[in-house]
């Protein structure tokens, strides 16, 4: 079991909106700095260990300094996420540009920053080649095809859109190495918020054992892998947490196994994840405005899946804890919804919860990642302020509001 608590009181929030209304999304900087230290600690038994954060969970440059702070490096995908990136001060090395069906410009950004490119496709080694020249380091996203089972949100990797098969992998080396690339990296992403712990520690056997093949066909010593993201968070409270401990535990063993013996330590081990790093510790603020009883019972409130999309359109589960009535008994049955012409645009169905008022202020969990980032504008609506509840236990804006004139700014009229 998860026990689904909040960082704050409802006298916290309801000072809060005082200056800033609902909706918001608010994280706890304490939590998340808690948990990076603890990622550092689990997987730094590795040599070069290094998390490089997942600027698409949570696009903003005041979470990416903090997790820098801690040592993390961005995983970035676009233009914007590179600039982002950049604006945190972490650059060089220190990014892992990981893109798909990437523009030109977007390569030139990243190799001015010196970022390491970790290309998708092997059509791109000749685009770059033509274009901007090879660097010295490069790394290849490995597609496992059927060989290796995705999970139900990533889908089928050999119905995927990314990376390279086997046998484009061992042509791109051979390529590359041939150009005079020295220094060489391989990832691959194959689950998207799973749980098992047993996934990661066979994707990074998996890398080990190219890794080896690598050597013994190309004789070419890779200088990382990167086994990519997706370790899950416990959305449900009856959820348990990834076991982390043993996903380093099950890694270690396999490096021993397959790395240690091929004469390739020390070699590196990358992550990306963005999830398990700030999805538990971010949090929706909205406040009930309607109550509508039809055939079913309905809460409206103030935010909407422009705010947060993720039970729309993955039918994803996310805790609400009404403030104030914690320790209410959850009698009653509500859709809590938006009020987007969208009949999905809904928070929660069928969720038992103490009764609710007009005014009483809600709080959907675990938002953190993939929350505010994959907002949008339909309907005319427009994307919450985004907070950070300091460690001293003061309250930072860190992105504001939008306004109409924002959402009306690219319009000629």
């Amino acid at each position: 079991m998860t026990e689904k608590k909040v960082p704050f009181t409802k006298d916290q929030i309801e000072k809060i909106i005082k200056t800033y209304p609902t909706p918001f999304h608010i994280y706890d900087e304490k939590a998340i700095r808690r948990n990076a230290v603890k990622i550092n600690s689990i997987f730094g038994r590795f040599p070069g260990f290094k998390e490089f954060f997942a600027v698409k969970a949570n696009p903003n440059h005041r979470i990416l300094s903090f997790l820098s702070e801690e040592g993390f490096g961005a995983d970035a995908s676009s233009m914007a996420e590179l600039i982002l990136s950049e604006k945190a001060g972490i650059t060089g090395e220190n990014v892992m540009f990981s893109s798909n069906n990437t523009p030109l410009e977007e390569y030139k950004r990243a190799m001015e920053m010196g970022a390491i490119l970790n290309l998708d496709d092997i059509s791109h080694i000749s685009f770059l080649d033509e274009n901007l020249g090879l660097p010295e380091l490069l790394s290849f996203r490995f597609n496992p095809g059927p060989s290796r089972g995705g999970n139900d949100i990533i889908g089928k990797p050999e119905e995927a859109k990314y990376g390279f098969t086997r046998e484009q992998l061992f042509e791109g080396y051979r390529i590359v190495k041939e150009k005079g690339v020295k220094r060489f990296g391989l990832h691959t992403m194959v689950a998207s918020n799973e749980l098992h712990y047993s996934y990661f520690v066979d994707t990074a056997k998996m890398l080990f054992e190219l890794a080896v093949e690598l050597k013994e066909e190309l004789g070419i010593s890779l200088e990382f892998v990167n086994i990519g993201g997706g370790i899950g968070i416990p959305y449900r409270p009856e959820q348990e947490p990834v076991d982390l401990e043993a996903i380093a535990a099950g890694i270690e063993h396999e490096y021993e196994r397959y790395i240690k013996p091929a004469g390739l330590h020390p070699l590196k081990l990358f992550m990306e994840c963005g999830r398990v790093i700030v999805g538990p510790y971010g949090y929706l603020v909205t406040k009930a405005i309607h109550k509508k009883d039809i055939y079913k019972h309905y809460i409206g409130v103030d935010a909407c899946m422009a705010n947060l999309m993720r039970p729309a359109i993955y039918g994803a589960y996310h805790h609400i804890t009404v403030l104030g009535k914690e320790n209410k008994s959850s009698d009653r049955v509500y859709d809590v919804t938006g009020s987007l012409c969208e009949n999905n645009d809904k928070f929660a169905i069928d969720r038992c919860l103490p009764e609710i008022e007009r005014g009483d202020i809600l709080v959907i969990h675990d938002s953190g990642a993939h929350g505010h980032a994959m907002g949008f504008n339909y309907n005319g609506k427009l994307r919450s302020a985004e907070l950070l509840l300091k460690e001293d236990g003061s309250v930072e804006l860190i992105r504001r509001a939008e306004t109409l004139d924002d959402y009306f700014a690219t319009l000629n009229f």
